[in-house]
């Protein structure tokens, strides 16, 4: 998910580059919002992450 983040991120500084507001207004928006979902779901799995085995 950090890669489409990223990738959207590039994609805004390009067309920014290029002239195209309405459009790198728009991938810089998705990216926030899928960097945003992905610290969430890092958090939530480090809380409630697979744990190790029982000792027995």
């Amino acid at each position: 998910m950090v890669r489409w983040a990223i990738l959207f991120f590039i994609i805004a500084l390009i067309a920014a580059l290029f002239g195209f507001g309405g459009i790198a207004g728009d991938a810089a928006w998705i990216g926030k919002i899928l960097l945003v979902v992905f610290l969430i779901l890092a958090v939530v799995s480090m809380l409630f992450g697979r744990k190790g085995p029982p000792v027995s």
